[in-house]
């Protein structure tokens, strides 16, 4: 089956204008990144760094950026940064929506101030499903000793139904915590993943 480059990026491009709107519609506040910043410098290269960081410390991403949010994923207290990129990778070929996710080091020390510089936490190939967006949401009880955020992901499935599942860090990269609903068709999950 042939498909029509013209259309892909149009269709993209809607769907984004649709669960953004949804979203909006349905009362959920959408993040501004507080501590990174994402620059863009053409189509398909980004630079992602620390507000008012050097560009020197900023972390190349050398392809198109659909998403980007902050927040704690790992719950050590420091913002993170989750950047939705279109790639493929080793095992994954395929040009698709992937999630990298990065931290805050501290760089060097200029006057007895650290600069901080971004570098990967986790540069994920695949979630569960066929990632279609994400987004960040806050752990429910901050007082709770856990307090890793979690990424809700809106996904589709080999047989074009869709899922909105949940996952948490887990040491090394995001781990399956549980499904909010599976099975649906696309407009149910994108009510649901903007709850």
């Amino acid at each position: 089956m042939q498909i029509d480059r013209t259309i892909t990026p149009i269709v993209t491009v809607w769907l984004l204008m649709l669960i953004v709107s949804i979203c909006q519609a349905q009362g959920l506040k959408t993040q501004t990144p507080q501590t990174f910043e994402l620059r863009q410098e053409n189509d398909s290269l980004y630079w992602l760094g620390v507000k008012d960081g050097s560009k020197n410390d900023a972390w190349r991403l050398p392809y198109p950026v659909y998403q980007f949010q902050t927040g704690d994923v790992d719950g050590d207290g420091s913002e993170d940064a989750m950047v939705g990129v279109i790639k493929g990778t080793r095992f994954y070929p395929e040009k698709a929506r992937r999630l990298f996710i990065f931290k805050q080091i501290n760089a060097h020390t200029v006057a007895g101030v650290a600069c901080k510089k971004a570098r990967p936490l986790w540069l994920g190939s695949k979630l569960g499903g066929i990632l279609e967006d994400f987004r960040f949401v806050e752990p429910a009880d901050s007082a709770n000793s856990d307090r890793r955020g979690i990424i809700r992901a809106l996904e589709s499935t080999t047989d074009s139904l869709y899922v909105v599942s949940d996952y948490v860090w887990s040491g090394f990269g995001m781990k399956f915590d549980h499904y909010i609903i599976k099975g649906v068709d696309k407009l149910t999950a994108i009510k649901t993943f903007c709850q």
